[in-house]
């Protein structure tokens, strides 16, 4: 197994606890995921996932993708155990979740697995939309750790990445871009009041 290999594996590690960290506090009711992000957050990076694999995409970047569609799965489910960890859905959440769905179709109609690459990361900007700003309103309602090992996780995959490409960097940057975001939503408060 190579050094890049590791970074994977380690990258998938971090995701893991991020990840296991909010479904946790999911289900004591601390944190209150927004249904419709979560949905598509699992839906899109899977069919960004299976694009890829489709293309011959390289294997260890791929697993990322899957990662980040498989770990929203888990985060739904609890908050379908805990009801006090519900958040409320607004018309701009489902419009979000309609405007991701849209991107989805449009991908099943282009039947271009590079073109569903992007569509899978326009879909998931759309997904994250409403969770970017509960987050900015209320970052109390979310887990920033799990944020925060997201970015970790995707800075340790980047190295590991073969060859620059669509197939194999489009949706890394995006979970750079969202990840680092989602840190700043929730943490800025805290970062305010300890200058």
């Amino acid at each position: 197994m190579t050094f890049e290999h590791w970074l994977v594996i380690l990258s998938a590690l971090v995701s893991i606890a991020g990840s296991f960290a909010y479904v946790r506090n999911t289900l004591k009711g601390g944190t209150k995921p927004n249904r419709v992000s979560w949905l598509m957050w699992a839906l899109a990076p899977l069919i960004g996932t299976f694009a890829a694999i489709s293309v011959h995409a390289d294997i260890w970047a791929t697993s990322r993708i899957f990662l980040a569609g498989f770990i929203p799965v888990l985060v739904l489910l609890a908050s379908f155990i805990n009801s006090q960890s519900y958040w409320k859905l607004t018309m701009f959440d489902i419009f979000c979740g309609v405007c991701s769905l849209l991107a989805l179709v449009v991908w099943g109609v282009a039947d271009s697995p590079r073109s569903a690459i992007l569509l899978a990361a326009v879909a998931d900007g759309f997904a994250a939309l409403p969770t970017i700003r509960k987050a900015w309103r209320f970052p109390e309602t979310e887990t920033g750790l799990t944020y925060l090992a997201g970015l970790v996780a995707v800075l340790l995959v980047l190295p590991s990445i073969p060859e620059w490409n669509i197939e194999n960097s489009a949706f890394q940057i995006y979970l750079l871009a969202v990840d680092s975001f989602l840190v700043f939503a929730v943490y800025r408060k805290r970062l305010k009041l300890a200058a």
